[in-house]
């Protein structure tokens, strides 16, 4: 039964195939016009697009590198205002993230920005700022995250500083960060009473990450927890 049944099905089914073939060669035939002009359109992006990489932004990344060279340096040496703003000869973050936004170094001066405004005690800027960063650098993702977990902090918003805390630990695990903003996250969940919780993320840090400074004096943390119980 089962061996007829498959013969006698096959006709049927090639038949079906071929008439969905007749039907899209048919459908082809009757819009090459509007089919090619769709080629073309998507064609006339994708080369315009690698014609903006080359032309525009290739040449704005090298500008926008040498022109942050100061406000880094103002930035290393603690000089928020003067890195954010520049010192009337050179260029500020600010300044760069108008003149050089596009590029790779205009979003990364957006998080120069935030972390700026996060040391100089205007955390709603900051905010503004880190929350647009878009980079590609993982690293500094997670850095630009935990950061606003730390303008939303201060600004009395533990949930979602929390909220922060822990994407930042878990968007890009690693024994630099990561161990950070887990001890940060279990410190406010402490704070609001969410002892299960904080242990959870201590006790994360006691697995995961026991070589690093968080992790050496772990148990201490996760002993109080369980003590209060």
């Amino acid at each position: 039964m089962s061996s007829n049944s498959k013969n006698e099905q096959t006709p049927s089914t090639l038949e079906e195939v071929g008439g969905a073939l007749t039907r899209t060669e048919q459908y082809i035939e009757n819009n090459k016009k509007r089919l090619s002009y769709i080629v073309g359109i998507i064609v006339v992006v994708v080369l315009a697009y690698i014609g903006y990489q080359k032309l525009y932004i290739a040449p704005m990344e090298k500008e926008a590198g040498a022109a942050m060279f100061n406000a880094e340096f103002y930035f290393e040496k603690d000089s928020f205002r003067l890195a954010l703003d520049g010192d009337g000869q050179s260029l500020g973050f600010l300044d760069v993230i108008d003149q050089f936004g596009p590029s790779s170094s205009g979003n990364l001066a957006t998080y120069y920005a935030g972390i700026c405004y996060l040391q100089l005690g205007e955390f709603e800027n900051a905010i503004e700022y880190l929350d647009s960063y878009s980079g590609n650098d993982l690293l500094v993702s997670s850095m630009a995250t935990g950061a606003l977990g730390d303008a939303y902090l201060e600004m009395g918003d533990d949930t979602k500083a929390i909220d922060k805390y822990m994407a930042a630990a878990h968007d890009n695990p690693n024994t630099f960060t990561t161990p950070v903003f887990l001890m940060k996250a279990g410190y406010l969940y402490e704070k609001q009473g969410k002892k299960d919780l904080a242990l959870k993320v201590y006790e994360e840090i006691q697995k995961q990450y026991s070589k690093t400074n968080e992790g050496r004096k772990i148990d201490k943390y996760i002993a109080r927890v369980k003590a209060q119980m």
